[in-house]
């Protein structure tokens, strides 16, 4: 029994200068300071590139002064601080707080644009997930609906057309992939769809091209012909027709046809009844 003693006795010392450690790492001393003073420190950090500390004086003048002016500009601030700092996550969060608590603040525009931004700055390439970039469109959609008269939304219109773009690449990428399977109606509704609803996207003459290799392939000669034909009206310069054409290989190249928006010959690519 003696001989236990010295243990017990390390064990209790250890115990004693854990509990001294832990009083050490408690949180900083809640101290109040002018707000003035807390929002310069704050907009220096972020002039000084600091975004991380920026982020957290602009939550205490918000914390320290919650009924003052300067709370609404530091919860602007801070949302912009973690953007910056590519915390879209937090960013996202905190610019929703601020929309929500003041709607009709003079800055509530730019805290829509600034939520569609941190959508849009996270689509990547089109073999990831398209829900990102639908994210994008959607908020990028609401500030043009919102705020059709602002600047932000003269951006968000040129964003959004890349936005289509992006989604209509995700399409192909589905229908190539589809295609190289033989899985060849999967990738006609794929081709169909960049054709359909992303008419504006450099994607379409490829996806019209690759309907007709699909319909060629399951032996849908007048599908095919009728898809160059919609080809060679609006793109007749096209490689991508060129190629189709050869694939068909019968009748004239059109030579006078003046190229055309595609949904006013879209009427010639009729639903196949093979599903």
């Amino acid at each position: 029994m003696p001989r236990r003693r010295p243990i017990r006795t390390f064990l209790a010392v250890a115990l004693f200068g854990v509990a001294l450690a832990a009083c050490g790492e408690k949180e900083e001393v809640y101290v109040e300071k002018p707000v003035e003073e807390l929002y310069n420190s704050a907009v220096n950090a972020m002039a000084s590139g600091n975004y991380i500390r920026a982020a957290k004086q602009f939550d205490e003048v918000e914390r320290q002064h919650p009924y003052s002016v300067w709370a609404t500009r530091a919860q602007l601030q801070g949302a912009y601080a973690h953007y910056q700092n590519n915390k879209y996550d937090d960013a996202i969060v905190a610019l929703d707080r601020f929309i929500q608590l003041n709607p009709s603040n003079r800055d509530v525009a730019y805290a829509y644009y600034l939520k569609a931004l941190c959508y849009y700055e996270q689509i990547t390439d089109v073999a990831r997930d398209a829900r990102m970039t639908e994210d994008a469109l959607q908020s990028l959609q609401e500030v043009v609906r919102r705020f059709p008269d602002s600047t932000y939304a003269r951006d968000a219109r040129v964003k959004i057309d890349l936005t289509y773009d992006h989604l209509a690449g995700k399409e192909m990428e589905v229908g190539r992939f589809y295609q190289r399977r033989n899985q060849m109606l999967a990738a006609i509704n794929r081709f169909r769809t960049v054709v359909e609803k992303f008419q504006t996207t450099s994607h379409v003459p490829e996806a019209l091209h690759r309907l007709v290799e699909s319909y060629m392939s399951l032996g849908l000669v007048d599908e095919a012909r009728r898809t160059t034909a919609v080809l060679g009206h609006n793109y007749p310069g096209s490689e991508w027709y060129r190629d189709s054409f050869a694939l068909v290989g019968t009748g004239e190249m059109p030579k006078d046809e003046r190229p055309g928006m595609v949904n006013r010959t879209l009427n010639a690519l009729n639903p196949i009844n093979l599903f």
